[in-house]
Protein backbone atom coordinates (compact mmCIF):
# COMPACT_ATOMS: atom_id res chain seq x y z
CA UNK A 1 0.00 0.00 0.00
CA UNK A 2 1.47 3.41 -0.87
CA UNK A 3 1.86 5.79 2.39
CA UNK A 4 1.53 9.53 1.11
CA UNK A 5 2.08 12.22 3.59
CA UNK A 6 1.90 14.80 1.07
CA UNK A 7 -1.60 15.14 1.21
CA UNK A 8 -1.42 17.25 4.22
CA UNK A 9 -0.01 19.41 2.23
CA UNK A 10 -2.82 21.15 1.03
CA UNK A 11 -5.51 18.53 1.72
CA UNK A 12 -8.49 16.92 -0.08
CA UNK A 13 -8.74 13.63 1.72
CA UNK A 14 -12.28 14.43 2.55
CA UNK A 15 -15.41 15.94 0.43
CA UNK A 16 -14.66 19.08 1.94
CA UNK A 17 -11.58 19.68 -0.36
CA UNK A 18 -10.61 22.46 2.12
CA UNK A 19 -7.15 22.53 1.05
CA UNK A 20 -5.67 23.54 4.20
CA UNK A 21 -1.99 22.98 4.66
CA UNK A 22 -2.24 20.68 7.24
CA UNK A 23 1.65 20.12 6.83
CA UNK A 24 2.35 23.81 7.66
CA UNK A 25 0.16 23.45 10.99
CA UNK A 26 -3.06 25.00 9.79
CA UNK A 27 -5.88 22.86 11.13
CA UNK A 28 -8.19 21.83 8.18
CA UNK A 29 -12.32 22.16 8.52
CA UNK A 30 -12.17 18.87 10.31
CA UNK A 31 -10.18 20.55 13.00
CA UNK A 32 -7.21 18.66 12.36
CA UNK A 33 -3.12 19.66 11.61
CA UNK A 34 -1.08 16.84 10.27
CA UNK A 35 0.06 15.84 13.89
CA UNK A 36 -2.12 12.51 14.26
CA UNK A 37 -3.78 12.91 17.62
CA UNK A 38 -5.91 10.17 19.43
CA UNK A 39 -8.14 10.22 22.53
CA UNK A 40 -8.86 6.58 23.28
CA UNK A 41 -7.93 3.08 23.03
CA UNK A 42 -9.68 0.37 24.57
CA UNK A 43 -11.81 -2.70 24.21
CA UNK A 44 -15.45 -1.47 23.13
CA UNK A 45 -18.47 -3.86 23.93
CA UNK A 46 -21.34 -2.03 22.32
CA UNK A 47 -20.59 -1.94 18.67
CA UNK A 48 -22.68 -4.64 16.63
CA UNK A 49 -22.15 -8.54 17.60
CA UNK A 50 -20.43 -8.81 14.65
CA UNK A 51 -17.61 -6.57 15.25
CA UNK A 52 -17.61 -6.46 19.44
CA UNK A 53 -19.33 -9.90 19.94
CA UNK A 54 -17.86 -11.05 23.42
CA UNK A 55 -14.49 -10.70 24.02
CA UNK A 56 -14.60 -6.77 22.15
CA UNK A 57 -13.20 -4.60 19.72
CA UNK A 58 -10.59 -3.16 19.60
CA UNK A 59 -11.68 0.40 19.30
CA UNK A 60 -9.29 3.50 18.38
CA UNK A 61 -11.12 6.68 18.76
CA UNK A 62 -9.15 9.79 16.53
CA UNK A 63 -9.32 13.63 17.57
CA UNK A 64 -11.41 15.73 14.46
CA UNK A 65 -14.23 14.81 11.98
CA UNK A 66 -15.12 17.01 9.16
CA UNK A 67 -18.81 16.97 9.91
CA UNK A 68 -20.97 19.23 12.26
CA UNK A 69 -23.72 16.96 13.71
CA UNK A 70 -25.28 19.30 15.71
CA UNK A 71 -26.77 16.02 17.66
CA UNK A 72 -23.16 15.14 18.36
CA UNK A 73 -22.31 12.72 21.41
CA UNK A 74 -18.26 12.68 21.25
CA UNK A 75 -17.89 16.67 20.81
CA UNK A 76 -15.48 16.71 23.16
CA UNK A 77 -13.21 14.96 20.29
CA UNK A 78 -15.01 15.19 16.70
CA UNK A 79 -15.30 19.20 17.65
CA UNK A 80 -13.31 20.50 20.41
CA UNK A 81 -10.38 18.55 19.67
CA UNK A 82 -9.47 16.35 23.14
CA UNK A 83 -7.08 13.94 22.37
CA UNK A 84 -3.14 13.18 22.51
CA UNK A 85 -0.02 13.70 20.14
CA UNK A 86 1.00 9.93 18.88
CA UNK A 87 3.37 8.98 16.55
CA UNK A 88 2.11 6.09 13.66
CA UNK A 89 4.90 3.99 15.45
CA UNK A 90 2.43 4.94 18.68
CA UNK A 91 -0.53 3.66 16.97
CA UNK A 92 0.65 0.59 15.34
CA UNK A 93 1.81 -0.68 18.69
CA UNK A 94 -1.75 0.74 20.36
CA UNK A 95 -3.04 -1.76 17.73
CA UNK A 96 -1.16 -4.93 19.35
CA UNK A 97 -1.83 -3.89 22.59
CA UNK A 98 -5.52 -3.98 22.13
CA UNK A 99 -4.65 -7.72 19.72
CA UNK A 100 -2.80 -8.63 23.05
CA UNK A 101 -5.80 -7.86 25.06
CA UNK A 102 -8.13 -10.25 23.05
CA UNK A 103 -9.40 -7.63 20.51
CA UNK A 104 -11.84 -9.46 18.07
CA UNK A 105 -10.53 -6.70 15.49
CA UNK A 106 -9.05 -3.56 15.53
CA UNK A 107 -12.01 -0.25 14.70
CA UNK A 108 -10.56 2.62 13.78
CA UNK A 109 -13.12 5.48 14.86
CA UNK A 110 -13.71 8.14 12.34
CA UNK A 111 -9.64 8.02 11.04
CA UNK A 112 -9.64 8.83 7.64
CA UNK A 113 -8.81 12.45 8.12
CA UNK A 114 -5.27 10.73 9.25
CA UNK A 115 -5.02 8.04 6.32
CA UNK A 116 -1.65 8.56 5.37
CA UNK A 117 -0.08 7.67 9.24
CA UNK A 118 -3.34 5.08 9.38
CA UNK A 119 -1.74 3.81 6.25
CA UNK A 120 1.55 3.87 8.16
CA UNK A 121 0.59 2.54 10.90
CA UNK A 122 -1.20 -0.72 9.45
CA UNK A 123 1.79 -1.60 7.82
CA UNK A 124 3.87 -1.43 10.61
CA UNK A 125 1.56 -3.16 12.86
CA UNK A 126 1.04 -5.89 10.03
CA UNK A 127 4.64 -6.54 9.92
CA UNK A 128 5.35 -6.71 13.19
CA UNK A 129 2.54 -9.73 13.16
CA UNK A 130 -0.70 -7.92 13.60
CA UNK A 131 -3.51 -10.27 11.70
CA UNK A 132 -6.98 -9.15 12.94
CA UNK A 133 -9.30 -7.16 10.64
CA UNK A 134 -9.12 -3.48 10.42
CA UNK A 135 -12.23 -2.08 10.74
CA UNK A 136 -12.74 1.68 9.55
CA UNK A 137 -15.79 2.71 11.84
CA UNK A 138 -16.86 5.93 9.63
CA UNK A 139 -19.73 8.91 9.57
CA UNK A 140 -20.20 7.95 5.38
CA UNK A 141 -19.08 11.42 4.44
CA UNK A 142 -15.72 10.03 2.56
CA UNK A 143 -14.69 10.47 -0.68
CA UNK A 144 -14.98 7.53 -3.04
CA UNK A 145 -11.06 7.85 -4.17
CA UNK A 146 -9.90 7.40 -0.80
CA UNK A 147 -12.20 4.41 -0.22
CA UNK A 148 -10.70 2.75 -3.04
CA UNK A 149 -7.08 3.33 -2.61
CA UNK A 150 -7.78 1.56 0.90
CA UNK A 151 -8.45 -1.74 -0.63
CA UNK A 152 -5.80 -3.34 1.43
CA UNK A 153 -5.82 -1.54 4.75
CA UNK A 154 -9.12 -1.81 5.50
CA UNK A 155 -11.18 -5.20 5.59
CA UNK A 156 -14.45 -4.79 7.39
CA UNK A 157 -16.85 -0.85 6.76
CA UNK A 158 -18.57 -0.05 9.92
CA UNK A 159 -20.23 3.15 7.95
CA UNK A 160 -23.33 5.18 8.67
CA UNK A 161 -25.80 6.34 6.09
CA UNK A 162 -27.44 9.41 7.85
CA UNK A 163 -29.48 11.15 5.53
CA UNK A 164 -31.11 10.79 2.20
CA UNK A 165 -32.62 14.36 2.16
CA UNK A 166 -29.61 17.45 1.12
CA UNK A 167 -31.78 19.76 2.97
CA UNK A 168 -31.85 17.97 6.38
CA UNK A 169 -27.67 17.19 5.69
CA UNK A 170 -27.53 20.27 5.23
CA UNK A 171 -28.89 21.93 8.42
CA UNK A 172 -28.09 18.97 10.87
CA UNK A 173 -24.67 18.32 9.44
CA UNK A 174 -23.11 21.16 7.75
CA UNK A 175 -23.00 18.90 4.29
CA UNK A 176 -25.56 19.27 1.99
CA UNK A 177 -24.27 16.76 -0.24
CA UNK A 178 -23.76 13.91 2.05
CA UNK A 179 -26.50 11.90 0.58
CA UNK A 180 -24.50 12.34 -2.87
CA UNK A 181 -21.08 11.76 -1.53
CA UNK A 182 -22.79 8.89 0.81
CA UNK A 183 -24.01 7.13 -2.27
CA UNK A 184 -20.70 6.84 -4.07
CA UNK A 185 -18.65 5.74 -0.98
CA UNK A 186 -20.71 3.11 -0.36
CA UNK A 187 -20.61 1.93 -3.83
CA UNK A 188 -16.48 1.92 -3.71
CA UNK A 189 -16.84 -0.01 -0.37
CA UNK A 190 -18.96 -2.35 -2.09
CA UNK A 191 -16.33 -2.48 -5.16
CA UNK A 192 -13.49 -3.20 -2.58
CA UNK A 193 -15.38 -6.11 -1.01
CA UNK A 194 -16.43 -7.79 -3.79
CA UNK A 195 -13.10 -8.03 -5.09
CA UNK A 196 -11.60 -9.34 -2.00
CA UNK A 197 -14.53 -11.89 -2.07
CA UNK A 198 -17.72 -10.73 -0.34
CA UNK A 199 -18.61 -11.17 2.92
CA UNK A 200 -16.60 -13.31 5.07
CA UNK A 201 -17.03 -14.34 8.59
CA UNK A 202 -15.40 -16.62 11.23
CA UNK A 203 -17.20 -19.59 12.79
CA UNK A 204 -18.35 -17.31 16.45
CA UNK A 205 -19.98 -14.98 13.62
CA UNK A 206 -17.14 -12.25 13.54
CA UNK A 207 -16.98 -10.20 10.68
CA UNK A 208 -13.59 -10.92 8.99
CA UNK A 209 -14.47 -8.62 5.87
CA UNK A 210 -17.62 -6.57 4.69
CA UNK A 211 -20.02 -3.99 5.07
CA UNK A 212 -22.58 -2.76 7.43
CA UNK A 213 -24.37 0.01 7.51
CA UNK A 214 -26.01 1.94 10.25
CA UNK A 215 -28.46 4.35 10.05
CA UNK A 216 -29.95 6.25 13.33
CA UNK A 217 -33.21 7.08 13.26
CA UNK A 218 -33.95 10.68 13.98
CA UNK A 219 -37.19 11.76 16.22
CA UNK A 220 -39.73 13.55 13.27
CA UNK A 221 -37.76 12.14 10.33
CA UNK A 222 -38.65 8.82 9.42
CA UNK A 223 -39.81 9.51 5.97
CA UNK A 224 -36.02 10.09 5.53
CA UNK A 225 -35.09 7.09 7.22
CA UNK A 226 -37.36 5.09 5.14
CA UNK A 227 -35.69 6.81 2.12
CA UNK A 228 -31.85 6.15 3.65
CA UNK A 229 -32.86 2.09 3.62
CA UNK A 230 -34.36 1.99 0.02
CA UNK A 231 -31.40 3.82 -1.04
CA UNK A 232 -29.46 1.56 0.70
CA UNK A 233 -31.37 -2.14 -0.46
CA UNK A 234 -31.11 -0.34 -4.14
CA UNK A 235 -27.21 -0.27 -3.96
CA UNK A 236 -26.28 -3.23 -1.97
CA UNK A 237 -28.98 -5.43 -1.19
CA UNK A 238 -28.35 -8.31 1.10
CA UNK A 239 -24.27 -8.22 0.65
CA UNK A 240 -24.03 -5.98 3.52
CA UNK A 241 -25.10 -5.86 7.18
CA UNK A 242 -27.55 -3.42 8.30
CA UNK A 243 -27.91 -1.54 11.67
CA UNK A 244 -31.09 0.38 12.49
CA UNK A 245 -29.95 2.57 15.92
CA UNK A 246 -33.14 3.74 18.36
CA UNK A 247 -30.00 5.52 20.88
CA UNK A 248 -30.51 8.92 19.41
CA UNK A 249 -30.09 10.88 22.48
CA UNK A 250 -30.82 14.80 22.90
CA UNK A 251 -27.68 16.71 23.81
CA UNK A 252 -27.91 20.02 25.46
CA UNK A 253 -28.03 21.89 22.25
CA UNK A 254 -30.61 20.22 20.72
CA UNK A 255 -32.52 20.27 24.18
CA UNK A 256 -32.43 24.04 24.19
CA UNK A 257 -33.55 24.31 20.85
CA UNK A 258 -36.35 22.56 21.18
CA UNK A 259 -38.50 21.04 18.29
CA UNK A 260 -38.46 17.23 17.36
CA UNK A 261 -34.73 16.93 18.29
CA UNK A 262 -35.08 17.59 21.83
CA UNK A 263 -36.95 14.50 21.98
CA UNK A 264 -35.75 10.67 22.24
CA UNK A 265 -37.37 8.73 19.41
CA UNK A 266 -40.49 7.04 20.53
CA UNK A 267 -41.23 3.27 19.56
CA UNK A 268 -43.96 3.34 16.58
CA UNK A 269 -40.99 5.87 14.75
CA UNK A 270 -38.67 3.07 15.32
CA UNK A 271 -40.70 -0.15 14.84
CA UNK A 272 -41.72 1.61 11.30
CA UNK A 273 -38.45 2.18 10.25
CA UNK A 274 -37.74 -1.42 10.79
CA UNK A 275 -40.78 -3.02 9.45
CA UNK A 276 -39.96 -0.93 6.22
CA UNK A 277 -36.40 -2.65 6.12
CA UNK A 278 -38.41 -6.09 6.70
CA UNK A 279 -40.45 -5.23 3.54
CA UNK A 280 -37.46 -4.13 1.23
CA UNK A 281 -35.91 -7.77 2.04
CA UNK A 282 -32.64 -7.47 4.38
CA UNK A 283 -32.05 -10.79 5.95
CA UNK A 284 -28.87 -9.31 8.47
CA UNK A 285 -30.33 -6.64 10.04
CA UNK A 286 -29.19 -5.53 13.71
CA UNK A 287 -31.92 -3.84 15.94
CA UNK A 288 -31.64 -2.37 19.65
CA UNK A 289 -34.20 -3.14 22.25
CA UNK A 290 -35.93 -0.44 24.39
CA UNK A 291 -34.23 1.69 27.20
CA UNK A 292 -31.32 2.11 25.12
CA UNK A 293 -31.67 5.75 25.33
CA UNK A 294 -31.34 5.59 29.09
CA UNK A 295 -27.70 4.21 28.64
CA UNK A 296 -24.64 5.09 27.69
CA UNK A 297 -22.85 3.96 24.33
CA UNK A 298 -19.99 7.34 24.72
CA UNK A 299 -16.70 5.75 26.30
CA UNK A 300 -14.67 8.36 28.70
CA UNK A 301 -12.12 10.07 26.26
CA UNK A 302 -9.60 10.16 28.78
CA UNK A 303 -6.68 9.09 26.97
CA UNK A 304 -7.16 5.83 28.10
CA UNK A 305 -4.09 2.99 26.05
CA UNK A 306 -3.15 6.10 24.36
CA UNK A 307 0.01 6.80 26.22
CA UNK A 308 3.35 3.96 25.68
CA UNK A 309 6.74 3.70 24.86
CA UNK A 310 6.65 4.86 21.19
CA UNK A 311 8.74 1.57 19.81
CA UNK A 312 8.40 -1.74 20.60
CA UNK A 313 10.45 -4.21 18.50
CA UNK A 314 12.22 -3.41 15.14
CA UNK A 315 9.85 -3.78 12.87
CA UNK A 316 7.68 -0.65 13.95
CA UNK A 317 10.04 2.03 11.94
CA UNK A 318 7.65 5.15 10.72
CA UNK A 319 9.38 7.58 8.34
CA UNK A 320 11.82 10.20 9.31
Amino acid sequence: MRVDYSAYESCHLCPRMCGAKRESGRQGLCGATATLRVARSALHFWEEPPISGERGSGAIFFSGCSLRCVFCQNHDISQDGFGLEVTAARLAQMMLELRDQGALNINLVTPLHFAPHVCEAVTMARDAGLGLPIVCNTSGYERAELVRSLADVVDVWLTDFKYSSEQLAGELSAVSDYPRVATEALEAMLENVRRAGGMALAEDGSMQRGIIVRHLVLPGHVEDSLSVLARVWELCGNEVDLSVMNQYTPNELCRKAGGELSRALDDDEYETVLDYADALGFERMWWQQGGTVSESFVPAFDATGVRGPELVGSALRQRT
